[in-house]
């Protein structure tokens, strides 16, 4: 086991090392072994309580600028945020804080202009999915809440999670049944769709078709979905973004377009519109993205949408007496 810590001896960088070598420690004990658990916790929690020091300094000392930028550094060097978020879950009730608090101020820090881990986190945007992916365990959720929305704050960062796969998963963290932490999600998600409005009209702009889609297909949303497909401006949008030059976008398209035809209940301007386009949209559909055979799902879906549209007939109306 590393060595005991000693508070007053210790350079920053030799707290970071330390706490760095006690973390990896706490990464391979087994579980079962209680008694050395506990006292690698102990260690962290005491390394954690200096390296807070250093930073924030006490209530009768400012921190030292040298000693922080050592810190900092030191940091940098060793990945030591991302191990601590990675063993966060082993880290105990006050240490867990700690890291937060030594997260978030790190964070902030600025070198004038530069913000130097707003840097360090953009070459390891790693960290940015391990906080989000902590909505999905209960111990760490809320202080991994803390710790994304302080990078939120920092547009660069913002754009990574925005603009990545992973934002998706914020639809089903605000769903989760713990009040408390999709209240949180919430939260961050709000963050980063309103904090820097430039970048999320962007965003909006180009990905409008993928967050109805999300919107739209969620079964809590089934009275907004049917509003939604009740209009035919919007079924014409549908088919606009069918030919869009992205594939992507088209694909998406697709998605909310089989909304349209499927609805049993189709207002008549819907109706009309989709008559009035009977025959081209069947020969559209039959070569829309062919390459995709190997996706069954897809295929079958293009095909029942193919025999809906070729079997519709104006209702008749109906016979005076």
């Amino acid at each position: 086991m590393p060595f005991p810590f000693g508070k007053s001896q210790k350079s920053p960088a030799e707290i970071v090392r330390s706490l760095k070598e006690n973390v990896a420690y706490m990464e391979k004990l087994d579980a079962g072994d209680s008694k050395k658990c506990e006292k690698v916790a102990e260690e962290v929690s005491k390394h954690l309580a200096s390296l807070k020091e250093v930073l924030c300094g006490t209530g009768d000392k400012e921190p030292q600028t040298e000693a922080v930028a050592q810190l900092a550094q030191e940091l940098y060097n060793t990945n030591l945020l991302i191990a601590l978020i990675a063993n966060l879950q082993k880290i105990d009730f006050e240490g867990k804080k700690d890291v937060v608090h030594l997260f978030s101020n790190i964070v902030r820090r600025q070198i004038g202009t530069r913000t130097p881990t707003v840097e360090y986190i953009s070459t390891h945007p790693q960290i940015l999915f391990m906080l989000l992916k902590g909505y999905e365990s209960a111990e760490v959720a809320l202080n991994c809440g803390m710790m994304l929305r302080e990078c939120l704050r920092h547009e660069p960062l913002a754009r990574t999670v925005l603009f990545s796969e992973e934002f998706y998963c914020f639809f089903r963290y605000v769903e989760l049944s713990t009040f408390d932490i999709a209240s949180d999600a919430f939260a961050s998600f709000k963050d980063l769709l309103t904090r820097h409005k430039i970048m999320c009209a962007d965003f909006l702009e180009n990905n409008y078709d993928r967050l109805l889609g999300e919107l739209l297909l969620d079964r809590h949303n089934f009275t907004v979905m049917t509003k939604y497909i009740s209009r035919a401006e919007n079924l014409k949008l549908m088919m606009n973004l069918l030919r869009d030059n992205s594939r992507n976008i088209q694909f998406e398209a697709f998605h909310v377009f089989k909304v349209f035809v499927a609805n049993p209940n189709k207002t008549q301007p819907v109706l009309d519109i989709l008559l009035k386009n009977q025959t081209k949209l069947v020969e559209f559909l039959s070569h829309f993205q062919t390459d995709r055979s190997e996706d069954e799902q897809f295929c079958d879906e293009k095909n029942y949408l193919v025999k809906q549209i070729r079997d519709l007939k104006r209702p008749t109306a109906p016979e005076e007496a």
